[in-house]
């Protein structure tokens, strides 16, 4: 397979490495290599690629910013996409403006060019990494905000039925997930958003004020982002430093002690590192509290099957008395 498969990626002239390195690409500097790793830097280069991979039935998955994601020690088997499709213009301006946006933009970079622009809508995003594709997967939000807020919709290709306009309740957008974070068979090439027209002034002040709450509350370093999901209520953060777990270390790996749902890696940290801070955190806060701490972030590549369910499959102890 792999050989038919890089054969169709020289025949369609795109860049490609076998065995290549990932860690460099994802937030917490963490994670195996590809098997295969292409780079995608246009809609034309998409379009030609994904119909190729599905009828090879290749398996494949997109890397974008490479935060909220895992990638196993043992790698990503089958093929890696790289989405460097970076763009972005005005569809409409005015009191109410539209945003077309290609997947493979930076979410950070988009939010402080439309605040200098004078558009309010994504001041929230200021400071989270990753791009726009992989925002829209996993609805991605922060300080009250989120994708599902400003999304209008989505231009993706369906494995099934080919290129399709999804909207916000096509996607079934929901607290940090979508129909595609849950294994629905289609890639994000670009999405429209709706802004609004803001005092640039203010709404740098209001960045500003985000991005100091984030210097107090949010550590520095090599992360995944919010490793699990806010239970209803209450936060996970909160849950994790009243099991007394803040600083609590795993080989390179550390639960952090400023924010309890960040966990560091000090450099030569390992994803089984993760895995076993993030199966602790669950146990200690189930036992001591009755909450079942779900993840926000995904798993990808290589992972034995019962460690993943693991972390997703509740057990007794996460049922409140």
């Amino acid at each position: 397979m792999v050989q038919r498969l890089t054969a169709k990626l020289e025949k369609l002239g795109l860049e490609w490495a076998e065995k290549a390195p990932l860690a460099p690409y994802t937030s917490s500097r963490i994670g195996g290599p590809a098997q295969v790793l292409v780079r995608v830097f246009s809609e034309a280069q998409w379009l030609r690629l994904l119909p190729v991979l599905w009828d090879l039935q290749a398996s494949f998955w997109v890397l974008g910013g490479g935060s909220n994601v895992l990638i196993a020690d043992a790698g990503v088997p089958g093929l890696v996409v790289h989405n460097r499709y970076r763009a972005w213009r005005w569809l409409q301006q005015g009191d109410e403006a539209l945003l077309w946006v290609a997947s493979g933009t930076g979410l950070s970079v988009l939010a402080r060019q439309t605040v200098e622009q004078g558009y309010a809508g994504l001041e929230w995003a200021v400071g989270i990494p990753g791009t726009v594709g992989g925002a829209v997967v996993g609805n991605a939000g922060a300080f009250g905000g989120d994708m599902a807020g400003v999304l209008v919709e989505v231009d993706l290709w369906h494995r099934e039925r080919g290129r399709e306009t999804w909207s916000p309740a096509d996607l079934e957008m929901g607290y940090r997930t979508t129909r595609l974070k849950q294994g629905e068979p289609a890639v994000v090439l670009a999405a429209v958003l709706r802004l609004y027209r803001g005092d640039p002034e203010a709404l740098r002040r209001r960045v500003a004020e985000y991005q100091q709450r984030r210097r107090r509350t949010q550590p520095p370093g090599a992360s995944v982002g919010s490793m699990f999901k806010n239970p209803p209520g209450d936060y996970a953060g909160r849950l994790i430093d009243a099991a007394g777990l803040k600083g609590t270390r795993i080989g390179d790996v550390e639960i952090s002690p400023l924010h309890a749902n960040f966990f560091i890696n000090h450099g030569q940290g390992t994803a089984y590192q993760v895995w076993r801070l993030m199966r602790l955190a669950q146990e200690r806060v189930a036992r001591q509290f009755g909450v079942w701490l779900e993840p926000e972030i995904q798993l990808v590549g290589a992972w034995p099957p019962e460690q993943v369910q693991a972390l997703m499959v509740p057990d007794a102890r996460s049922v409140r008395p």
